[in-house]
């Protein structure tokens, strides 16, 4: 086996001697230090050499060999070893700097300090400096690891549109009031579900059917009453404008406060 390993080592060496290959390493080879059985060993030419695998890059097919090949939108999730907490990260990165970040995260109180730490580390990091940098939460160090192997593969979100996506495109996601989506249900054996956040925004009453079943929300969208606020609408005023409802709401025959009721 030591021998079969050895073998291919020495081949693999041997190929970097290969006239067409010295262009593309910056190394001297006098500079490498080899074992005697190594140096002993003839040289095999190298035969096919067809480069990477061409990705999909914003509309184009790329053979990406550097960090600055690779230009990408993505977006995905990591967890922090326990598990007890998780990452939402978007990325837009153009020849292969970050130069758009977006870190959500959901489940520990503290990652939400993290994340503001991680949106000023990240901009302006190559793609490899990003993943060889800690950023200050596991699930976030996590969440770069999986974003990280998803860009370079050519598995993104701007794969195939061309140009790519504008820097700021990530806010899109958040909607109107610039707020995280984020469902939170809670259920008991015993007392059925609450609605307490949808991606709508904070739910303020359910509607139930003459079966007690659920038949439909009432939410408050917590960036436009905000926004309202801002604009110098009164508080209970901009809480109005600011409710909608999904589902057959307006048909239940009973509405209930899903935090107290």
């Amino acid at each position: 086996m030591y021998g079969h390993f050895s073998f291919f080592y020495g081949l693999c060496l041997c190929l970097l001697y290969d006239s067409n290959l010295q262009k593309e390493y910056t190394v001297s080879m006098s500079e490498l230090i080899y074992t005697s059985e190594v140096e002993e060993m003839c040289c095999v030419k190298q035969g096919p050499n067809h480069g990477p695998a061409p990705i999909p890059e914003e509309g184009k097919w790329v053979k990406a060999k550097d960090i600055a090949d690779i230009s990408a939108y993505t977006h995905g999730v990591g967890w922090c070893a326990p598990q007890q907490g998780a990452c939402k990260l978007s990325l837009n990165v153009k020849e292969g700097v970050i130069e758009e970040a977006l870190v959500e995260t959901i489940g520990c109180s503290g990652m939400t300090h993290s994340a503001a730490m991680a949106s000023e580390i990240l901009p302006g990091k190559t793609i490899l400096e990003a993943l060889n940098t800690d950023l200050v939460c596991d699930a976030i160090n996590t969440a770069m690891r999986e974003l990280f192997k998803q860009i370079v593969y050519g598995r993104t979100q701007s794969a195939f549109s061309e140009g790519g996506l504008v820097i700021g495109a990530s806010l899109e996601d958040l909607g109107k009031g610039l707020r995280s989506q984020v469902g939170t249900m809670f259920g008991t054996n015993a007392k059925g579900t609450r609605y307490l956040e949808m991606a709508e925004g904070y739910c303020t009453r359910m509607a139930l059917d003459a079966n007690d079943e659920v038949i439909g929300y009432e939410f408050v969208h917590l960036g436009k009453m905000m926004d309202f606020i801002k604009k110098g609408i009164e508080p209970a005023e901009a809480l109005e404008k600011s409710k909608g409802s999904y589902g057959r709401f307006k048909d239940a025959v009973k509405y209930i406060d899903p935090r107290h009721e």
